[in-house]
Order: C-alpha cells, then sequence, then structure tokens
C-alpha cells in the first residue's frame, strides 16, 4: 500500500497534495514554480507598456523634449530600486568610484540606446518600431563572431534572414514612411546591439571591484540609471530642451510626462 504520510488534503478540493506539487519555502519567503516564464511575462508587459506610454506622450501630444522623458522615467526607477532596498525586499552593490568608472562605457552606450528611442519613437508607429528592432539580433550575432569567435549554425542564421527580410518589407510597405525616424531607429539598433556587447566584455571586470564579487540585476538597474542622470542633465542642455520646457506650462509638462488622460492611467519605470 502506497503510503501518504507526507500528503497533505487539499481540504477545499479533497485532494491529496503531494510535497513535489506545493510552493517550496524557504525562511517564510514562498518560491512561485516557473519563475521563468512570470518573469517573461512581467517583461512583456512592462517593455510594452513603456513603448505604448511613450508614442503617445511623443506623438499624440507632440511633445519635443525626449531626453527629459527619459530622464524622468530613469529618476523614477533609482526611486522604486532605492525603496526596495531600503526595505530589505533587495540588494545592491554600492556605488564606488572604481565600480563607476569600469561601467561608464556601458552607461553611455545605455543613454544613447534610450535617446534614440525616444526619437524614432516620434516619427515611427510602434508596429514597425517592434519590427526594426529585429536588426539588433543581426548585428548583435555578427558582433560575436568577430569580438567573442561565436559561430552560430546555420537554423540561426536562417532566423536572421527572415528578420532582415521582416524589416526590409515592412519598411517598403509602411505607407507613414520617415526618414528620420528610420535613421534614429537605425541607430539605435547598433547602439543596442553594441550595449550587449560591451556589457558582456565589461561584467567579468565589474564583477572583480564589487565587494560581493558579484552583480545583480538590481545593482545593474541602480548603476544604469543612476549614472544616466548626470548625463541626462547634460544632455538636456545640449539639445537646448530647457528653452523648450521653460516655455511649456508646468502642468502640461507634468501632464504628459505622467501620461494620463480620461482613459490612460500609467505608471513610468525602466
Amino acid at each position: 500500500m502506497k503510503s501518504h504520510e507526507n500528503d497533505e488534503i487539499d481540504l477545499e478540493g479533497g485532494k491529496l497534495v503531494k510535497d513535489k506539487d506545493k510552493p517550496t519555502r524557504s525562511k517564510g519567503v514562498i518560491r512561485v514554480q516557473n519563475q521563468a516564464l512570470l518573469s517573461g511575462i512581467a517583461y512583456c508587459i512592462s517593455s510594452c507598456s513603456m513603448i505604448l506610454v511613450n508614442k503617445y506622450v511623443l506623438s499624440s501630444y507632440d511633445f519635443n523634449a525626449g531626453i527629459s522623458l527619459m530622464l524622468y522615467q530613469n529618476f523614477i526607477s533609482v526611486i522604486i530600486v532605492s525603496m526596495l532596498r531600503f526595505l530589505g525586499l533587495i540588494s545592491t552593490e554600492p556605488l564606488t568610484w572604481r565600480l563607476i568608472k569600469v561601467w561608464l562605457p556601458v552607461n553611455i552606450i545605455f543613454v544613447g540606446m534610450l535617446i534614440t528611442s525616444m526619437f524614432s519613437l516620434k516619427y515611427i508607429n510602434v508596429a514597425m518600431v517592434t519590427v526594426l528592432k529585429n536588426v539588433t539580433n543581426v548585428i548583435t550575432a555578427l558582433g560575436e563572431m568577430y569580438l567573442f569567435q561565436k559561430d552560430h549554425d546555420s537554423r540561426v542564421w536562417a532566423a536572421l534572414f527572415l528578420m532582415i527580410i521582416s524589416a526590409i518589407s515592412g519598411g517598403i510597405t509602411d505607407l507613414s514612411f520617415h526618414a528620420v525616424g528610420y535613421s534614429w531607429q537605425l541607430v539605435n539598433c547598433f547602439l543596442t546591439a553594441s550595449y550587449s556587447l560591451t556589457l558582456r566584455r565589461v561584467m567579468d571586470t565589474a564583477k572583480q571591484v564589487t565587494k560581493s564579487g558579484n552583480l545583480n540585476e538590481f545593482s545593474m538597474v541602480m548603476l544604469n540609471n543612476t549614472l544616466s542622470l548626470p548625463l541626462g542633465l547634460i544632455l538636456i542642455f545640449v539639445f537646448n530642451e530647457v528653452d523648450y520646457l521653460t516655455r511649456t506650462p508646468l502642468f502640461e509638462v507634468t501632464y504628459l510626462l505622467v501620461g494620463c488622460d480620461d482613459e490612460w492611467i500609467f505608471g513610468s519605470g525602466n
């Protein structure tokens, strides 16, 4: 007879619940099954939300301060991560000068990637931006070949070839084609690929200058967004967005940055 001494009874469903089917607990924290799937879904939702919010603000309201919008969102991200760290829910590496010097090239590319994305979204519809971003995968694959001597099999190249065809086909059939927007998006693809490749090259060195010898995702978010603030402030003056913001009523600027009207209530983040 099979023993059920390690099983528990589901009082609501009247079923036996085996140990392997139960969520695991560690020091009072429940570890949810399929964390990778949940993380992927959360990433998709947040990424799509950010693209839609930025497109809505930049195009629908003709907001001409994309760098300021980026700066605002990055500042909110710093606040959120700082609050989570203060509450003890996450841990991040302290910002030291050694770590900042190592990470600075990555951050410069990161800021350029965000800014060019803002500029392209102003002129290109969301569907075409999504299609054109596939070019990034091709550039990244080529960069891995030349920088890290990584070989890709024929199936990978076939998939990348189809991505290129889809991007070309989408551009040819795009009735709202805008040369400026496509140019910014092409630059964004190169910067996004450069960010991935530079991050891979710098990561080992960055881990060596941390106190724990590791650099988790929250630490990278904190690094990128914190270092982007002074650089973003400089770029606001370089691109003369200060003059635009001073001529825009404060209420309207706040209204646009939050991205709210009768139908939309969005939060900002990175």
